[in-house]
């Protein structure tokens, strides 16, 4: 029996990779953009919508960073307006456990599952950046340790909220109405190093329990929070071998935790570029790369690595000969790529080496070092290749990020999907009301 396939579509936005000269591309603030892409989602039998989240916007030389998305509704606001016009596909939203508190972000979730009949779900993200945490707290910062020890508690708290309504607590009388049958219902006290709280938790439970966890950490600490914590797990490991590496290692904590394997879906982040032929998809995802990396953002992103001002180097041009500034202030704010080279002086130097050896300029080395497509084909290419993948244990399915918003999906959904469904690794139809139903998680959560 084939392992069945999970999709999720996400909304593209913070690290996004939109083409917005594509003249298909639209907003990403009004609400119709939201709701196309969703409902091309549910047409297609996905799992789940996905929304990431901005909490600040990004900074570049003191100037807002305006190569990119620079704003992005609420993300609880958008996910309840989904859920009244869609009936199946899963609702999920980033929402940061180091900037809010335990209570308002269960309240929130708890909602949402009531709103969608239970198609909520929670991606739990820590935040490094105080330069975001400057819109939170004074001083903006907390240290890694402190970040996944305060999401730890903040979740266990959030579950024991979610659970302070037994399911029968709330019964309807045809003459006294709704009343409760527990005296003691969203009774709760909590208390350990980050949280002291107590009182009543004032939504009853809902649907699924609670909302389906999703986490993102692929750091060590991160690995093991989804281990012992998520339902599932975003990757950034899409090849063979590494998504071999990654599923093989998350699932074998699983254990320790008392969780069985298929307890913790593994689903990388996905691009796609569709062709008729494979010939005619690779010449388009080269047109694509180039369209995502413009001139002016392959010096911005050069600029974030070389922590100087760059702008007057020739994009078509050489790589600076001078070396990157290793110095605390950083000229690029509220970017992930600010932290992920911890060592700009070497990533500096490869990146030299590439650019000499294979005579790139610095926009063709950006489009080079800055990530590609994922699946590039054919729909029988694509969906013979993710096919292949999840049967490998590379992965469970895929979050697929198109490039262009909102109708980037819809070619997908119309050629790749149908192929998956032949193939009898891909819903026809959904199982049941809920997000858990989708993804194979049964019963209810406690």
């Amino acid at each position: 029996m084939p392992k069945q396939i999970h999709l999720a579509a996400h909304f593209p936005g913070v690290n996004n990779t939109t083409v917005w000269s594509d003249p298909r591309s639209g907003s990403h603030i009004e609400f119709e953009s939201f709701a196309r892409l969703a409902r091309t989602a549910e047409r297609a039998k996905f799992d789940f919508f996905f929304l990431a989240e901005g909490l600040r916007l990004r900074e570049q030389g003191g100037q807002i960073y305006d190569l990119d998305v620079v704003g992005r509704p609420d993300t609880f606001t958008v996910l309840a307006a989904l859920a009244a016009v869609t009936e199946h596909l899963g609702l999920a939203g980033t929402i940061n456990s180091t900037f809010n508190e335990p209570y308002e972000v269960a309240r929130q979730f708890a909602s949402l599952d009531h709103l969608s009949g239970g198609r909520a779900a929670w991606n739990v993200v820590t935040s490094w950046d105080a330069f975001t945490g400057e819109n939170f707290r004074r001083g903006g910062f907390l240290a890694e340790d402190d970040r996944y020890s305060r999401a730890t508690q903040f979740l266990e708290t959030a579950k024991e909220l979610f659970a302070s309504w037994p399911a029968d607590a709330v019964a309807a009388d045809k003459d006294s109405g709704v009343f409760l049958r527990d005296p003691q219902a969203g009774a709760f006290r909590h208390t350990d190093q980050h949280f002291a709280i107590s009182g009543r938790f004032n939504v009853p439970r809902s649907p699924q329990g609670r909302p389906v966890i999703l986490q993102a950490g692929d750091s060590d600490a991160g690995r093991e929070f989804a281990a012992a914590t998520a339902d599932a797990i975003f990757s950034r490991h899409g090849t063979l071998a590494e998504g071999q590496k990654f599923y093989a290692d998350v699932k074998g904590r699983l254990a320790r935790y008392g969780r069985e394997r298929d307890q913790l879906l593994v689903l990388p982040a996905a691009t796609f570029v569709l062709g008729d032929t494979d010939t005619e998809a690779q010449e388009q995802a080269r047109i694509v790369r180039r369209q995502q990396v413009s001139g002016a953002t392959a010096i911005k992103v050069l600029e974030q690595l070389w922590n100087r001002d760059l702008s007057a180097y020739d994009p078509d041009g050489p790589l600076p000969d001078i070396d990157p500034d290793v110095s605390s202030e950083h000229i690029a704010r509220g970017r992930a790529s600010v932290r992920m080279n911890r060592d700009p002086i070497a990533v500096a130097r490869q990146w030299r080496e590439k650019a000499t050896a294979e005579k790139l300029s610095i926009r063709d080395l950006v489009i080079e070092v800055t990530g590609r497509q994922t699946f590039v084909g054919s729909a029988a290419t694509i969906a013979a290749e993710i096919d292949h993948l999840v049967q490998e244990d590379a992965s469970d399915g895929f979050i697929l990020v198109p490039h262009v918003t909102p109708d980037g999906l819809d070619e997908f959904a119309d050629t790749v999907v149908p192929l998956l469904q032949e193939r009898g690794v891909f819903r026809t139809e959904y199982s049941g009301p809920t997000l858990r139903d989708h993804l194979g998680l049964s019963g209810v959560a406690g």
